[in-house]
């Protein structure tokens, strides 16, 4: 039946040898006493906390879903789900990267971005409870007043509450300037919410003893538009200045979404009957302070898929070598058995190393980002902090929909390995399918993120951090183009990173002349761009492991390390040549068609 050992060498690997976290952690003065051993530590117990408490409860989720009482409006999670937050919240996880002034461990991202890689896997739904509280923590941290970051914070960060953020409505979705939810000012300096809010993860449920709701709505005189967005928080039950919780807020759960994945989680319809909030930063600037949350979340989701990557390839991985059916088309491998095992297939070959390079390069990347927020946040040089913030906000729509694509592709892979077995509920697969499907939607639908990457983070600035990353790509070319055994990885990075720049002028000169060409190539460009940082990252994790090799190291895993990376340049990167010729099309065979649709 399914099961998952969390990745700790690979992480270690990545983080020790690829990006070198140790020593960039010296740089920055609220983490430089922190060294491998420790990180090493804290994962090791974390890894035992997702394989050992939350694993084994991911399909007793999915079966059970949760159940909304209609009378008080509460829910209830599935089984084992409070008590494995009690003990979350008992062992200091709620805490770990949080600021130490409200009670935090003070650990950096990339830490905690490891762990929740390794939550992930080990159950999506319950995680999402956790990680939106994360999400809900930060906004309130960079935009909260002292009162509101003194009266949640410590709260948040002990695990005592729980925190949402409210923001989409049944007539609008992304297109947030479109909301109703109505903010009428009172006289004592709060608000009173009015509204309804759907697709709210983790809006209810019985974990913990409150849950801290982050809602936009409109103030009376805001002008239309997203422009005339604020923000509130809105507690379930009203808090008393010593911090003791008061009466039920005006804010309840009128139902529960029933999805085809991560049922252990409540997706939420709120409703806002003249509920209690405060504003949180400006009048009107609530989209601005949202986002801080927002952002955090989508690259949370790219590690929820990141995370489903991982454990459906372990799964078919485990199936795949104990599996006999058949024999090997190039001879019999084992004799003594009735059959080979499907192992020796190409094409099985072929849909476990997808998932392997997949979820190894979704690593990569999502630490390296992590890592640069840790910079952004934590560094002492201001020009440190805004580059890094740069190069974040151009990497955050691919890490979003890139790795959750990719988990679409790789889940799926999984699943066919296992054959007819894939989509019995008993092996655990086919949830692993439904749950990553949802992702490509979460937080912002792919297409959404894709216009995000072309339409903002790369034409807006006439790609002036694409080519900072492109710096990066010519620097590791040069320094190996010399290495004979590089070849493989550095001669296709390098043709992409020059193909890039034309690819991107030409889509930028067309938009000039018919903005739907952004629209019609956003897709296809973004899948470029993944791979083209995938490999990127590919090529260093090739250039470390050919040097231990070289160096007389015996260790597989490095080994594996270049086996990896030469399928992932030979099978899976030449795909960015059929996504060009995609974009090059353009948008008149998709808009001229009117007759179509009539």
């Amino acid at each position: 039946m399914p099961q998952y050992t969390p990745p700790l060498r690979d992480m270690q690997f990545v983080m020790n040898e690829v990006l070198h976290v140790p020593d960039v952690l010296k740089t920055l003065p609220a983490h430089a006493d922190i060294d491998a051993d420790t990180v090493n530590a804290v994962l090791e117990e974390g890894g035992k906390f997702a394989s050992e408490v939350l694993f084994p409860l991911n399909r007793i989720g999915d079966q059970q879903g949760c159940q909304l009482n209609p009378t008080n409006h509460e829910v209830k999670t599935p089984d084992g789900f409070k008590q494995a937050f009690q003990q979350f919240a008992q062992g200091g996880w709620t805490a770990l990267s949080c600021d130490p002034a409200y009670g935090g461990q003070g650990l950096p991202i990339v830490v905690n971005q490891c762990f929740y890689e390794m939550l992930n896997s080990a159950n999506q739904a319950w995680t999402m409870y956790p990680g939106l509280t994360h999400g809900a923590y930060e906004c309130l941290h960079a935009h909260g007043s002292e009162e509101q970051k003194r009266m949640y914070l410590p709260k948040i960060t002990s695990g005592e509450w729980t925190g949402t953020m409210c923001l989409t409505e049944a007539h609008c979705g992304t297109d947030l300037g479109l909301l109703r939810t109505k903010a009428e000012p009172q006289a004592d300096g709060s608000y009173k919410l009015t509204g309804n809010k759907i697709f709210i993860s983790a809006g209810e449920h019985d974990l913990v003893s409150n849950i801290v709701h982050l809602v936009l709505a409109r103030l009376p005189d805001a002008p239309a538009g997203s422009k005339g967005i604020s923000l509130f928080v809105v507690p379930k039950f009203l808090v008393h200045a010593d911090g003791s919780l008061g009466a039920r807020n005006g804010i309840h759960c009128g139902g529960l979404e029933h999805k085809m994945g991560i049922h252990g989680n409540a997706t939420c319809q709120m409703v806002l009957e003249d509920a209690v909030g405060t504003l949180v930063g400006q009048p009107n600037k609530g989209l601005a302070a949202m986002f801080v949350m927002m952002n955090a979340a989508r690259i949370g989701v790219g590690m929820q898929s990141l995370g489903l990557t991982e454990v459906a390839y372990q799964n078919a991985l485990a199936y795949a070598k104990d599996r006999i059916q058949s024999r090997s088309l190039s001879g019999v491998k084992s004799p003594e058995k009735a059959a080979d095992s499907i192992l020796v297939h190409p094409d099985v070959r072929k849909m476990l190393l997808t998932a392997k390079a997949y979820a190894e390069g979704g690593r990569a990347l999502s630490l390296y980002c992590a890592l640069l927020i840790d910079q952004e946040l934590n560094h002492p040089d201001e020009q440190v902090r805004k580059d890094a913030a740069e190069m974040v906000a151009l990497l955050t729509p691919i890490v979003k929909a890139f790795i959750t694509d990719n988990a679409w592709t790789a889940t799926s892979s999984c699943l066919q390995v296992f054959g007819g077995h894939g989509y019995i509920s008993e092996w655990g697969m086919e949830q692993y399918v439904r749950d990553a499907r949802i992702n490509m939607i979460y937080e912002g639908t792919n297409t959404i993120q894709s216009l995000d990457l072309l339409g903002r983070k790369v034409l807006g600035n006439q790609g002036a951090t694409l080519k900072k990353f492109g710096k990066l790509i010519a620097d590791l070319v040069a320094a190996e183009s010399d290495h004979e055994e590089m070849a493989p990885f550095i001669q296709p990075l390098a043709k992409l990173g020059q193909q890039m720049t034309q690819f991107t002028g030409e889509i930028g000169m067309k938009a000039l002349g018919n903005a739907d060409e952004v629209g019609a190539a956003a897709v296809d460009y973004l899948r470029v761009a993944g791979h083209l940082v995938f490999g990127y990252f590919w090529a260093r994790m090739a250039q470390v492991a050919l040097k231990q090799i070289e160096q007389g190291s015996k260790d597989p895993f490095y080994k594996s390390k270049l086996q990896t990376a030469r399928f992932y340049f030979a099978k899976l990167f030449p795909e960015t040549a059929s996504l060009m010729q995609f974009a090059r099309a353009g948008s008149e065979v998709l808009m001229d068609t009117d007759d179509v649709f009539a």
